[in-house]
C-alpha cells in the first residue's frame, strides 16, 4: 500500500537523522521550489546531502504532522549544531514533493511561565468534519485580533476557561495573552496572512509581519475545541535582509 503524505514527509524529515536514500525519492528535485532563503532551490541532491547530515549525529523528532489537500505540516523538535522547533510545510503535485516553507526558532531550555515548553501538549487530530470549521476559525482570529488588533475581540475566539499556551515568554490564560498583544502592539506587527492550513481540530497560520524593524515570519499553530481557541504553539523566524538570499523565490 502506498504510504500517505504525511507519512512520506515523516519519513523524509527523519532521514535528516538516518540518511535513508529511499525516503528522499518523494522529492521531485528537478520541480522543487525551496523557499528558505538561506537553502538553495532546484536540483540540491536531498539524498547525498541528507546522507552526509546523519553523519553529524543530528536528532529529529516529528512531534505533530498534520495533512490538508496538497500540503503536508510538520511540527518538528530538530538537535543539529544547534535546538530549534520548526514548522516544516510540503506541497505534493502528482505524488511527489514540488515545493518546501519552514520556520525555525531557537528552543529555550527552560518552560515558559506556565511550565509547558514549545512542543509539549495535545498531539490528537480530532474532530476532522470540522476542518473547515477550525481554518475559518483560526483566519478570522489572526486577522481580526493579530492583524487588525482589535483586541476587545478576544474573548469571540478564545476559551477564557482553558487556554494553554506554549509560546516561551507567555503565560496560560485570556488575562496574560491580553496584556502581550496590548503591551507588544507598537513593535510586535501581523501584516499579512498567507496561509491557514487545518485537519480537524488543529490549524496553523502563516503571517508575515514585523518586530521592531526586523522582517518576520509568524507561524501559529492552534487547537480548537467547541468552537474556540484553546492550545497555542508557535516559532518566530526574522528573515534575513534580501542580500543574503541565495534563491529568489521568498520567504512566503
Amino acid at each position: 500500500m502506498t504510504p500517505s503524505k504525511r507519512e512520506q514527509v515523516c519519513a523524509l524529515l527523519k532521514a535528516i537523522e538516518t540518511g535513508d536514500s529511499n525516503a528522499v525519492a518523494v522529492v521531485d528535485e528537478n520541480q522543487y521550489i525551496q523557499h528558505n532563503p538561506l537553502t538553495r532551490t532546484g536540483n540540491v541532491g536531498l539524498a547525498e546531502l541528507f546522507k552526509r547530515l546523519s553523519k553529524t549525529n543530528p536528532k529529529v523528532e516529528i512531534v505533530r504532522a498534520f495533512e490538508d489537500g496538497d500540503f503536508v505540516f510538520a511540527h518538528t523538535d530538530y538537535d543539529f549544531n544547534v535546538v530549534e522547533v520548526g514548522f516544516e510545510v510540503f506541497r505534493f503535485e502528482r505524488g511527489r514533493i514540488v515545493e518546501h516553507w519552514d520556520n525555525l526558532q531557537l528552543k529555550p531550555a527552560a518552560p515558559n511561565p506556565s511550565g509547558h515548553k514549545m512542543l509539549d501538549g495535545s498531539t490528537e487530530i480530532a474532530d476532522l468534519d470540522k476542518t473547515e470549521e477550525s481554518r475559518a476559525l483560526v483566519r478570522s482570529f489572526v486577522e481580526t485580533v493579530l492583524v487588525n488588533e482589535q483586541f476587545d475581540a478576544l474573548e469571540s475566539f478564545v476559551d477564557s476557561e482553558n487556554y494553554v499556551e506554549h509560546s516561551p515568554t507567555l503565560s496560560d490564560g485570556l488575562s496574560s495573552l491580553r496584556e502581550s498583544l496590548t503591551t507588544n502592539a507598537p513593535q510586535r506587527r501581523y501584516q499579512t496572512i498567507h496561509r491557514v492550513l487545518a485537519e480537524g481540530n488543529f490549524a496553523l497560520s502563516v503571517t508575515e509581519g514585523s518586530r521592531g524593524d526586523k522582517h518576520i515570519s509568524y507561524y501559529d499553530l492552534f487547537r480548537v475545541a467547541d468552537g474556540k481557541i484553546v492550545e497555542h504553539w508557535d516559532t518566530v523566524d526574522e528573515i534575513p535582509p534580501r542580500s543574503q538570499w541565495v534563491n529568489d523565490n521568498g520567504k512566503f
